[in-house]
């Protein structure tokens, strides 16, 4: 039974959501500010973490970039319908996809089924291995799908789940262009729908992480207005 922790300061969206995601069969811990979350996620982390932006004491974003720093466990937003620069902001963060207010509890609970499959997928021994699952190693790039585990000329590179993927896809390929619509449709699953901005942003955030660790890194080329593609060095 997966845990999901559920920070929002609107207590009906905690009762609402929380009473839907346990008749879906899991666990579900509430907090009403993050302050509250980061504290009890010191002392246990969650399998995943559903997290309203604006919130008192300890905003979302500061959550997240608190989490980051030890945890690449999958993260979902809630954002106002509005908050578009939050939304961008969040996912280059670290988050692994946003959901709008006012929202469809039923495709809240279809973006978490997506993580937590894609998270077992990378965290298991028990997959088969086959072109997907096996260690792969392009130039500097060695990536190990069964531990999740990124290096880059011999350092090692801290990607979340969604992030993990979408470098996968395409160093699978080098040289070969990955367009938007491809790319989601290896980070999520058919029936959840995420528009060009969070593949871009996904994409900007995995470009920051392998930078931090070589500030030459340019295996990821933009092909404006086609999509990405990487390039061996």
């Amino acid at each position: 039974m997966a845990r999901i922790a559920l920070v929002d300061d609107d207590r009906n969206i905690l009762t609402s959501v929380s009473m839907t995601l346990e008749a879906e069969g899991f666990e579900v811990e509430t907090y009403n500010d993050g302050q509250s979350a980061l504290d009890a996620f010191n002392r246990r982390l969650p399998d995943m973490a559903v997290l309203d932006i604006k919130m008192p004491r300890m905003d979302g974003m500061d959550l997240l970039q608190r989490l980051r720093q030890k945890t690449t466990m999958p993260v979902i937003f809630l954002t106002s319908k509005d908050d578009e620069i939050d939304e961008v902001l969040g996912l280059r963060m670290g988050a692994d996809d946003y959901v709008k207010k006012p929202f469809s509890q039923r495709l809240l609970v279809e973006r978490i089924r997506a993580l937590l499959r894609r998270q077992d997928v990378m965290a298991t021994g028990e997959v088969a291995v086959t072109e997907e699952t096996k260690i792969m190693e392009r130039g500097h790039l060695r990536m190990d799908p069964l531990r999740h585990s990124v290096s880059w000329k011999g350092r090692d590179v801290s990607l979340t789940v969604t992030e993990f993927m979408l470098l996968q896809a395409l160093a699978q390929r080098p040289g070969f262009v990955k367009s938007r619509d491809q790319l989601m449709d290896v980070a999520y699953d058919d029936q959840v729908y995420v528009d060009d901005r969070t593949i871009d942003s996904h994409i900007k955030r995995l470009r920051k992480k392998m930078r931090s660790v070589d500030e030459e890194f340019s295996a990821i080329e933009t092909l404006y207005g086609i999509g990405y593609r990487y390039n061996e060095e």
